[in-house]
């Protein structure tokens, strides 16, 4: 289901000032050939944590790359994913935590046969936005598209520089 902005509460705080975000709510949006659902934005934490629900097709995942500003950690909910993480090479399956910290080069691929589902959760929150910026509305019953070099773009390649995010 994708929402958007407007169909969630930026400031869904309770009496004792917590967050509630009910289940299914959050901007989705499709990027290189993954799903991504924003549960938590930075907008919503006051810029402390920004936390990503994705889905992960065989042979999906994205480029090497780095954080400037943030720090990743990855919560696999369902699924294996090969991950690099600086020169290390290794696979993380359902139930493993893996930690990146600002700067570090990683990236994940699925060589598995099954998606996979995992959170994304960036601290402090805000690479996320690249996600609801440069990514592509969804169409249901329609499979995701991979993206090509193509659309690394002027305007996609500003976008990471926004969020401080490198490929190498």
């Amino acid at each position: 289901m994708s929402l958007s902005m407007s169909a969630v509460d930026l400031n869904p705080r309770g009496a004792a000032g917590g967050l509630h975000v009910a289940a299914g709510h959050g901007v989705t949006k499709w990027f290189s050939g993954d799903v991504y659902t924003m549960r938590l934005q930075a907008a919503q934490t006051g810029g402390s944590i920004g936390i990503v629900e994705a889905s992960v097709p065989p042979g999906g995942g994205p480029v090497p790359h780095t954080h400037a500003e943030q720090e990743e950690t990855f919560y696999l909910l369902s699924g294996e994913l090969e991950f690099l993480d600086g020169e290390r090479t290794f696979t993380a399956v359902t139930g493993d935590i893996v930690h990146i910290p600002r700067m570090v080069r990683h990236r994940f691929k699925n060589v598995g046969m099954h998606t996979t589902r995992l959170l994304f959760i960036y601290t402090p929150g805000g690479a996320e936005g690249l996600f609801v910026e440069g990514g592509d509305e969804p169409r249901p019953g329609v499979q995701v598209d991979n993206w090509g070099p193509e659309r690394f773009d002027e305007r996609m390649l500003g976008l990471f520089h926004k969020y401080g995010v490198e490929a190498v």
